[in-house]
């Protein structure tokens, strides 16, 4: 098992540096850059096939990939007739677009991956499935029965119970009318939820245990919450970014004093 984890480890980082290289290769080849190797690995060469101007292949130590764009600094040469697409002679944008585009595809990767957690495979959230209910309670006065799911509440479909719930919560006693699914077949009952201290928060509540489980997200829903958990990685990115600089002083002040505490020998 420790072999496949570390197996799967090492694809894993290729994939990433892959991608993130790829990202750099693209940009660099739509304006016109001279992109001359993309390989895997370092190291001696295994492997190569030249696809145009470009040597794609394989090298003996895989610890990531890279790729070769020709030009990045001017003391570089370039063939005849090919000095204008060197890197450093693009524009300031252009080089920007280059050197961001790898990393910007691992939040396309990120958004990738949580659509199909959230789509294909599903998160753990509260289901709408009874698996308890409380002695005495409101619900097994109304005959709830652990298993029963509950299928609408007051006429309106269960869809995302952490939001359906507050029907309940907030119906100040009121009569609710809950479709339940038991056994293949629905049932209609009434209930009125009684107000209960929870934690220090009153609120109305049938006694019931819900079940936890993996619950997949339709399209709209999980392309929503993968846009909104890419945007809040890329927004805390770029915000520690942008704080770095103020960090170097306090950095250099520790770096000193650490230096200055090293005893002479």
């Amino acid at each position: 098992m420790e072999l496949l984890g570390i197996i799967a480890f090492v694809v894993a980082l290729l994939l990433s540096v892959m991608v993130h290289e790829f990202g750099h290769y693209l940009t660099a080849r739509r304006y016109g850059m001279w992109v001359s190797e993309f390989f895997v690995g370092f190291g001696k060469k295994i492997w190569s096939v030249q696809r145009g101007e470009t040597e794609f292949g394989v090298k003996a130590i895989p610890a990531g990939g890279y790729c070769k764009i020709e030009g990045m600094s001017p003391s570089d040469e370039l063939p005849v007739g090919q000095e204008d697409r060197a890197f450093y002679k693009a524009s300031s944008a252009k080089k920007l677009v280059v050197l961001g585009a790898g990393s910007f595809l691992h939040f396309v990767i990120g958004f990738v991956l949580l659509f199909t957690l959230f789509a294909g495979i599903g998160t753990n959230q509260v289901l709408p499935v009874i698996s308890q209910v409380v002695p005495n309670s409101a619900a097994e006065a109304a005959g709830i029965q652990p298993g029963d799911e509950i299928v609408s509440i007051n006429g309106k479909k269960v869809t995302e119970w952490y939001k359906d719930v507050e029907v309940i919560r907030q119906s100040e006693g009121k009569e609710l009318t809950l479709v339940l699914d038991r056994n293949g077949q629905e049932i209609s009952i009434t209930a009125s939820g009684r107000l209960t201290d929870i934690d220090g928060t009153k609120r109305y509540v049938l006694g019931i245990v819900n079940d936890v489980g993996l619950k997949r997200s339709g399209l709209w829903v999980s392309l929503k919450n993968s846009a909104i958990v890419t945007k809040s990685f890329l927004t805390e990115s770029v915000k520690s970014l942008a704080k770095l600089p103020e960090k170097v002083p306090a950095l250099w002040v520790q770096l000193c004093a650490v230096k200055s505490e090293m005893p002479m020998v």
